[in-house]
Formats: structure tokens, sequence, C-alpha cells
């Protein structure tokens, strides 16, 4: 109760510009990918303007050397006209440096400032190249007695440095000396940095900011007004500055934990666990830029990423961009991982317990192999013709080939021994057709009887190797080759086993009767050509499939010249600008398939199947790894951490707790707290270090449609919060929720149970907790995520199923 009354002082004694601070909708924008229409002047739409300012400045000075570039470039030109020889080596040095800048500019010119810190006053006044003070402590008097301070240099961080036409930094390159603290800085180790500011912008649009407060105690000015913050900052200051020593106390537990986690040894794998509102994710992030920057060289094989949804991605790029111009960082989704794929639909529970299983891995094995003999018309091949029966489907059943003059034959069951003989092989299945291509031939020269006739065994040789060109250039071969042994695809493996007799053969003894109805039906939607919508499960067979069945490397692109380069000689001369930053990145992280370090959110919803995906793209690399068992969806969490295992190596772990929850209010953290005693008897709570006043609200759809009630409930929490209103329906009513929501605006999201997982909204309505709870554990636990989502005001709506009470309280959230 101390605790929770010293929240209430540190949310009293805050900047009253606390309540004008709204959280940003890291859903919505990362969505649409457009900065929200401003709905008033509030600190976020004035801090949002402020950063466009300051990035429309950067622009024009760019702009403006692009032009002195190109004007280089012409006057270049014309020292060609001189004729000397020092003329000409002269105009080819300028035109030199003078393309290379401007390549540079241009590769670099959009989406490139994502950063910005605020720092004190240094201890000397010296100056680095790029016009920034180098200096890293602060000057013993840069903080006033009665902790204010002034922030003496506000330095804009992107991926090229940009001086004004005095000199002046306007943007410092990420990998610059002087932009060190944007990575380096914590809580713990402030040094100079005030705030450290992320800024999300698409071209010259300015789409979002989102601070970290590295000095929440001061009280620092900037221009003569006190230091905004936005985002979870704003609490941590409002925290930071409280009356009571007990909340600092709790505020630099807080610090000095998610301290320990960013800067913990690299070479090994760190767990982090927390529960909601720990800042698992965030800590994570940030430790990811702190070892980039610590260790550019050792990671410029890349990081990885792993979002359990596509909504949390959207805000994990806000958090942590793209760091330069290698793509050293990849955020992705589960879904998301393999190329070419992308899941847009969910499974049930049942089904997908059924696929993330271990047990999957040998029906794959078997699918992999036994798709060779897919079902298709018979095909016979003779004397060069194609005839496709339609009587008996099936694979061919008879090689007929003519060489040396003598028409040779194989049959079913030699076919059939040579097709089994190549499968006892262990490389991909697609990479062993040169073997079973080498094992036709061999068949067929013992068959013509030639082996015998030369005793010498270079006459012996010379007529094999005449033979195997004789055959393997008849049309005949070639074309029962493509059809006995086809080239197989993932999607070509899944869509087969669809079929459910198929599928019976191949999960013989791991899947019961029921689990393969199930499971052949599921993948239905996947269509006979494989090009159907995919779940995230579906995704990890995929991936499973790729590695059994293997396929051959992609032809690099050609780089196509520029023709004006041609004509003037200088295509060798001049840097080409091939593609831009962006695509640069994005064809990196699309040809990468290995990583440097992973980074694993939610790691706790991960089944068996997924950690062998994501482990294929970390077999060399250090790890961290966040999640919370308390809001794990998988239902089997030994089989999981067996491949979880598996994955992460015989590395040496590491793994820190985080305890202090400081998203919910406590009056919401202990309603949560009752479904948590219920999913996992014996769990800790994190502990809540702030209080409101506002009790969760219950209220009922009995004699009222549930679309109506949910309604009017988000159009009343809409007047109450200044941001966003999040509403929570189980997986299969988010189509309809989206209906009821109809209008309201973006500040209103609906969202399925599964897809709230690590986002936070301002308030949060929770619908029919039964129906997403749905009598099991796993739904127990992803009814605590839901509830942990507000960080002001909670909403519960109940229906008959819930059997709520008079109050309105339902069933499951009753003492």
């Amino acid at each position: 109760m101390a605790a929770q009354e010293a929240a209430v002082d540190a949310v009293d004694s805050a900047d009253p510009t606390r309540e004008e601070t709204v959280r940003e909708d890291r859903s919505r924008e990362g969505a649409e990918g457009r900065a929200p229409e401003p709905d008033g002047d509030t600190v976020r739409d004035r801090e949002i303007a402020i950063e466009q300012t300051h990035l429309d400045r950067v622009y024009r000075r760019l702009e403006e050397k692009i032009g002195d570039a190109e004007f280089l470039m012409r006057d270049a030109a014309k020292l060609g006209q001189v004729g000397t020889p020092g003329a000409l080596a002269e105009r080819d040095a300028q035109v030199f440096r003078a393309g290379a800048h401007l390549s540079r500019l241009n590769n670099e010119f959009e989406d490139f400032l994502f950063g910005r810190i605020d720092l004190l006053l240094g201890q000397d006044g010296k100056k680095g190249p790029d016009g920034a003070y180098t200096s890293v402590e602060p000057a013993e008097d840069a903080v006033r007695p009665d902790g204010s301070a002034e922030i003496a240099e506000t330095l804009h961080i992107g991926r090229i440095g940009v001086l004004d036409a005095e000199y002046a930094p306007l943007v410092i390159d990420w990998r610059a000396p002087a932009a060190a603290p944007f990575y380096r800085s914590t809580p713990v180790a402030p040094g100079r940095v005030v705030r450290r500011r992320v800024i999300r912008s698409k071209g010259r649009r300015v789409l979002g900011v989102e601070d970290d407060l590295m000095r929440p105690e001061l009280t620092a000015r900037l221009d003569g007004r006190e230091l905004p913050v936005i985002g979870d900052g704003a609490l941590m200051a409002a925290l930071g500055r409280a009356r009571s020593h007990t909340m600092r106390d709790i505020v630099s537990s807080i610090q000095a934990e998610q301290d320990l986690v960013i800067r913990a040894p690299a070479a090994s794998v760190t767990q982090v666990e927390g529960g909601p509102g720990t800042g698992k994710t965030a800590v994570a992030l940030h430790r990811a830029a702190y070892l980039l920057y610590q260790d550019r060289r050792r990671y410029a094989g890349g990081i990885l990423i792993v979002s359990p949804t596509p909504l949390l991605v959207a805000y994990t790029e806000g958090v942590l961009p793209s760091l330069g111009e290698e793509g050293q960082v990849a955020i992705r989704a589960v879904g998301h991982l393999v190329d070419g794929a992308e899941a847009t639909v969910y499974d049930e529970q049942a089904i997908a317990r059924i696929k993330g299983s271990a047990r999957m891995l040998k029906v794959l094995r078997k699918a992999a192999r036994g798709a060779l003999e897919r079902p298709r018309p018979t095909v016979t091949v003779q004397d060069g013709q194609l005839t496709l029966g339609e009587d008996t489907p099936g694979t061919p059943e008879r090689l007929r080939v003519v060489a040396f003059g003598r028409r040779l034959e194989l049959e079913t069951d030699e076919l059939r021994r040579i097709r089994n003989t190549a499968l006892g092989g262990t490389a991909p299945v697609n990479l062993l057709r040169p073997r079973a291509r080498r094992l036709l031939l061999d068949a067929l020269w013992s068959r013509s009887g030639a082996a015998g006739r030369h005793t010498d065994p270079e006459l012996a040789a010379e007529l094999r190797s005449s033979f195997d060109e004789d055959v393997t250039g008849e049309d005949s071969f070639r074309l029962f080759l493509d059809e006995w042994w086809p080239e197989l695809t993932p999607r070509a493996v899944l869509a087969a086993m669809a079929d459910e007799r198929r599928l019976s053969r191949w999960a013989r003894r791991v899947l019961n009767p029921g689990e393969v109805r199930r499971l052949a039906r599921s993948l239905k939607r996947v269509g006979p050509d494989g090009t159907g919508p995919l779940s995230v499960h579906d995704v990890a067979l995929l991936d499973e499939l790729h590695a059994l069945l293997g396929a051959p490397a992609r032809p690099r692109r050609k780089r196509e010249l520029d023709p004006l380069d041609q004509l003037t000689g200088l295509e060798e001369l001049m840097p080409q600008r091939e593609e831009s930053q962006r695509e640069r990145a994005e064809r990196l992280a699309a040809e990468r398939t290995e990583y440097a370090h992973v980074i694993v959110d939610e790691a706790q919803d991960l089944t068996p199947l997924q950690w062998r995906m994501i482990g294929r793209r970390g077999r060399h690399a250090t790890w961290t790894v966040v999640g919370d068992p308390a809001q794990s969806s998988w239902p089997e969490p030994e089989e999981a951490a067996e491949l979880r295992d598996e994955a992460l190596g015989s590395r040496p772990r590491r793994r820190f707790q985080l305890t202090v929850n400081y998203r919910n209010p406590a009056e919401i953290a202990e309603l949560a707290a009752k479904v948590l005693a219920r999913a996992m008897p014996g769990a800790e709570s994190p502990v809540a270090v702030r209080s409101t006043g506002v009790v969760p609200r219950f209220a009922c759809a009995v004699g009222r449609p549930l679309g109506e009630t949910v309604r009017a409930e988000a159009e009343r929490l809409l007047d109450r919060v200044d941001g966003t209103v999040g509403v929570v329906v189980a997986m299969n009513r988010r189509a309809e929720a989206a209906r009821w929501l109809a209008g309201l605006g973006d500040r209103v999201v609906a969202l399925g149970s599964l897809e709230a997982k690590g986002l936070e909204y301002d308030a949060t309505v929770v619908v029919c907790p039964a129906g997403i709870a749905d009598g099991t554990a796993v739904g127990l636990r992803v009814l605590y995520v839901a509830l942990t989502r507000a960080t002001q005001e909670l909403t519960v709506i109940s229906d008959g199923r819930d059997a709520p009470d008079a109050d309105g309280v339902p069933e499951l959230l009753r003492d």
C-alpha cells in the first residue's frame, strides 16, 4: 500500500503536461505506415511538428549538396576540353570524387533520420570533426543543486552526416563517435544524455516519436521550457520525480535490472523473463542496438529480431530502426520468416497443436519423399512420344529408351528399387535427383549387355561415356526423369498433405485418425497449386520442408549498365548507383539465411517447429531470448523447451528476471492476478508500482446486443483518454468486432486475443472473458495477457456465458 500511495504522489507531482502525453498507437501506425491525423494540440503533436521542421531543413540541405555535386560533375567535364594530359587526369579524379559523393547522397536520401539525443553541458568545450562536443561525462555544474539543468546540445542521428552551411551538425552519422551515447547510454550510466528519442519517418514525413528518459530525476529545460517526454519515458519521468524516496528507490531498481540485461556479455544466450509491463521487449531491443554499436564488425553478419505478430513488428521497427547501409537489423514476424510466405490466417488451437508439435517432423520426412509419387496421369514415353493415361493415376511405370540400336526397358519393380536406393541417401530430396539419374543409367547400362564388350578399362570407360550421352540425349529419357523424379516445392508437398488417404500413410503411428482428418482439412485451403492462404504454423511447416527438399541456388540478377556511362567511357570510373539504401538492405536481408545475433520476443509462444525454423537462422549466433511462461499460448512447454535447447545449442546461458510492472496501474494488475492464479497456481505477478485510483469497470450485454454494448463502451473511453482504445475479443470474433466499431476512428483498434501480445493501449475493453479463456489453461493465460494491455483504464464486458454476478463481474474474475 505504501508503494501505491507513493505512486499516486509520483503522478500528482509530475509535470501537468503529463496528462496531455499520448502513447503512440503502435499497431495503427505500423499497419498503415502513416502518421495519425492530429486531433488536438497535444504534446505528441507538437513534438512531431518540431522533428518535422528539422527534417525539412535537413532535406533542403541535402538538395543543396546534391546540386553542388552535380555542378562539380559539369565543371569537371569542361576540364577535358583543355586536352592536356594533366587536365585529363585532373578531370578523371574530380569526376570520381564528385560521382562518389553524388552516389552516396542519392543512395541515402530517404528514411535516414531515426534518432536524437539531448545532452547536458560537457566537461570541456572541445568539438570533433563532425561539429559535436566530444566530452562523454557532464560538467560538474551541469546539474544545479535543486535538480534542474539546461540542455546544452541536441544531436540528431542518421545514416549519414549532414552539416549546415556554417558547418554545424544537422545530422550525425550513426557510426561517428558522437553518436555512441545514443546506443550506449542507459539510466544507470547515462553520461551526458538526458533524453533519447527514436524518430519514425517515411520518406520526408515524420510518423512518430518515442522517448527514453535517462535521467528521470532531473527537471531539464530546452530553449526555456521543460523538456517534454513522449511514451514510456513520460511515465518514468512522473515516477522519478515523486516526492517519496520509496518510489525513487523503485525507479532505480527498474533501471538497474534493465541495465544488467542491456550490457550482459554477448558471447552467450541471454534469457530474460518478466511479466506484463516490465519492459522485456524494449530492453531486448536496446540491447541489440548496444551490441551492434559496441562490436559492429562482429555483428556485421546481421541481427534478426523475431516478433510473434505483425502488429508487434510495427512497434519494434519504431524502437529499433534498421541501422546503416548494410541492412544489419532484420525485423520479422514468425509468420514472415520464410521468403515468399506470409501468414494471413489463424489455425484453431487443436490444429495449431498438431502442426507445431515435434511429431510433425516424422510426418514431413515421409511426405517429402512420398510426394514424388503424388497422383498424376500415367506417363508412357515411347519413341520420343509422351502419352498420358486417363484411367490409372500414378507415376510412370515403365522407362523405354533406344541405345546402341537396342530398345531398353525398366519395369515398375526395377524403378521402385532404384527410387528406394536413391532415397536411402541423407541429402535433401531434390538434391538426390542426380543420384537417381545415375542409378537409372547404371540399370540401363547393365540391361544393354555392353559392359563385357571390352576388357581394356579405357575402352570400356569410353563406351560407357558414349552410352550415357546417347541415353541422356533422348527426349524420352528426359521427359521420363522429369515426371518420375520432379523437382518438388515445399508448397506442393503441403498441398499433397491435404489428401487424407495419402496423409494417413505418411502419418501412420504418429497421428491418430482424428488428427489426420483435421490436419488434412486445414491444409485444403492451401489449394492444389499451393498458392492458398497460410497460417503462422503452415510457415514453419514450409521451412521444415524446404530443409528436407533442398532447392537449387537462384541466379544473381545482372546489373544493367547505364548506356550514358558506356558511351562516355566512364562506366569503370564512375560509382554505379545500382540500388537505393532500402533496396540494398532488403536484398541483403532476403539473401541472408543466418545471422550473428538473434533476438526472440515473446519466446514462450513458440512451438517446437518454430524453434527449429528460427534455430536454422542462428546456428552460429549469440542469442537474446525474452518471454514470460505465464503468458504462454503453447500447451506443451516441455516439448517446446527441448527444441529450444536444440536451437540454442551448448552456449552458456545467462538468466535475468524483470520484476517491476510499470505499465499497469495496481488496480488493473490486481484483477489480472486473479486470472494468473487460476492459470498458473503459485506464479507471482510483477509488482505494479503506481496507482491511479480508477478501478476496472464491468458491464453486461445481457438483454442487449453485445455489439451495441461494446461500441457504447468504446465511445465512453474515447472521451476519457487522449490516446488509443484496444478492444480485445476471442480470435474467432475479430471480423465481428471490427464491424461493431466501424466509423469510430483510428484511435479504436479491434484485435484478437492472440494479437494483443506485447501491445499496449491507454484503455482496453476485454469482451467475453469466458470466450477468450475457452475453458483451458492456455486460454486462461491468453486472458491474462488481454487484461494487462491497459495503461490507464480497463473495462470488462460479459455476456451470458460469463455468468456475471449482480455487479457484472464475470465468474472468472471473482475472488
